[in-house]
């Protein structure tokens, strides 16, 4: 099979690319260069990686608030130095009256992504609140105030913001208050436009003086609750009052030498695993990047760990199934014996066991060497697309991705978390961590992370030269392709019998930073398909 010649260590500087980050004691890299500078500036003023990344995803909440918002959800990885990783599960579950047979008695077979039925309890505020008191050093309400400035100052909105908004306009006009804060003479803020957010500024002066109880009771709380019952929710101020996440033991697989931490179910973080696995059994190191066999075993990975997935994940692990199971190496190579070098599954078998997003991710690494891997997320753009009429909170569609199947494990139920495709990443070698990172983008993460995982490991690229890889993603039986895939290889691909299309939309964003600890330094990348940077100093 033709090949492509390998990337070289050093980029050509004739190449419109970017270089990656270099930087001696601290470092950030999000979506957005206003949230990674504020992520610098509280490191700066005496924060920790876990202030900083709150600090962040707070103003990402307000300047990309199709991506994230305070009405979503969050899950977090931290490394502490020298210590285990930690995993933080801020999703939200279902009502108290969310039962199955209430949904199916309306003749429901699914729960449309723009009902209120799609709304979870939100979980992000909890979790910022939470992951501060027990792992930060600053004041919660010092880290909320550069995202209340934004929303009251007002931020002129990027090209890729910009770009989504336009792609989301029916979002948008979902509610009044959408279209008051994201309209200009009728049509979504172009680049450039100033958007101001008062309500959402006074709700997060709200949370900042009364911490968690400012958005799960009270007014906030109210204006919420009414908003999703006029719609037709089953939501009431008791569901609010009563949200707490919780921390959780994370899950990791070893891939040539390092180990790599997901957070469990009812996070996908799992189908990473399972793709990381089977990809082992194959000598990825020999292809090259973009050669058309290393896509091929990448997307017959996928299509694998992605039937588990959907046959599997729910509230948490089944307990009928072993997750320790299908994240062992022998299920593995089962699986990779499955897959053919040269030619597509035609149909996949069944799964080996039986059971009874559009996002923003952010990485931080401190100059104590404490890491975070951090995913906020509002699920599809704009959630919902509804904004709670008096707060300026836009309410997320995760329960979207429940069953109304008293049988499946991804059932509604009250209490129960829906699956979640938000899933951030760290990677540790011989118990030190060695990179925080995570690839934006729903149901494409676990490929995502694959691909920047195999681009650094397999391949010897930078986090910079990893993220900017042109990508894959096998879904619905489509092998979807970024304009950047050479011609060639998209051909070599249908040969081996996939529908081949170029996708509408460039896959995810990610972020990574890689810690060097022979030479003392940190090593920084951010996605171009969206509009951030990394920073250190």
């Amino acid at each position: 099979m033709a090949g492509f010649h390998k990337i070289p260590a050093m980029r050509d500087f004739q190449t419109p690319t970017r270089s990656a980050v270099y930087a001696p004691t601290a470092m950030a890299a999000t979506s957005h260069p206003r949230a990674t500078l504020t992520a610098i500036e509280t490191m700066k003023a005496g924060g920790n990686a876990m202030d900083a990344a709150i600090c962040a995803a707070a103003a990402l909440a307000v300047i990309e608030p199709q991506m994230t918002g305070i009405g979503g959800d969050c899950f977090v990885l931290y490394a502490p130095a020298g210590k285990d990783v930690i995993a933080y599960n801020g999703s939200g579950a279902a009502v108290a009256a969310a039962e199955t047979s209430w949904y199916l008695d309306q003749g429901m077979d699914e729960i449309p992504v723009m009902s209120p039925h799609a709304v979870t309890i939100p979980g992000a505020v909890e979790a910022w609140h939470r992951l501060n008191a027990g792992h930060g050093r600053k004041e919660f309400a010092e880290l909320l105030r550069p995202a209340i400035a934004l929303a009251e100052d007002g931020f002129p909105v990027p090209p890729r913001v910009a770009y989504d908004w336009d792609r989301f306009e029916e979002k948008i006009n979902r509610t009044e208050a959408g279209q008051r804060v994201f309209l200009r003479n009728g049509k979504p803020a172009k680049a450039g436009d100033v958007i101001r957010q008062p309500e959402l500024a006074a709700t997060l002066r709200i949370i900042a003086e009364q911490g968690p109880k400012g958005f799960y009771e009270g007014p906030v709380a109210e204006d919420m609750v009414a908003t999703l019952q006029r719609l037709g929710g089953l939501h009431v101020m008791e569901d609010f009052a009563g949200h707490a996440g919780i921390f959780v033991e994370p899950i990791s697989t070893n891939y040539r030498g390092y180990d790599i931490h997901e957070c469990p179910p009812n996070g996908q973080g799992f189908v990473a695993l399972i793709m990381l696995n089977i990809c082992e059994g194959f000598a990825v190191s020999e292809m090259s990047p973009l050669d058309a066999t290393r896509l091929h075993l990448q997307a017959e990975a996928g299509r694998l760990a992605y039937r588990d997935r959907d046959a599997f994940l729910g509230d948490s692990e089944p307990k009928t199934m072993s997750l320790e199971t299908l994240l062992s190496k022998e299920y593995a190579a089962g699986q990779g014996a499955l897959i053919s070098p040269d030619r597509a599954m035609a149909t996949l078998p069944d799964p080996a066991l039986r059971a009874s997003s559009d996002t923003v991710y952010l990485s931080v690494v401190d100059c104590d060497g404490n890491a975070v891997s951090f995913i906020n997320s509002l699920f599809n753009g704009f959630g919902t697309g509804i904004m709670s009429d008096a707060t300026g909170v836009m309410l997320h569609n995760r329960g979207a991705l429940f069953k109304i199947d008293e049988n499946h494990p991804a059932r509604i139920e009250p209490g129960r978390r829906p699956p979640h495709t938000i899933m951030p990443g760290i990677a540790t070698k011989d118990g030190r961590t060695v990179m925080s990172f995570g690839v934006m983008g729903g149901h494409y993460q676990p490929f995502g992370h694959t691909h920047l995982l195999g681009n650094v490991i397999d391949f010897g690229l930078d986090v910079q030269q990893a993220l900017e890889l042109p990508r894959v993603f096998h879904y619905d039986d489509v092998l979807s392709v970024e304009t950047g895939i050479p011609d060639e290889t998209a051909d070599q691909l249908r040969a081996m019998g996939h529908d081949v299309e170029t996708a509408p939309v460039a896959f995810g964003g990610g972020q990574a930073i890689w810690i060097d600890h022979e030479r003392g330094i940190l090593i920084g990348g951010s996605d171009p398909r969206k509009d951030g940077c990394a920073l250190g100093y």
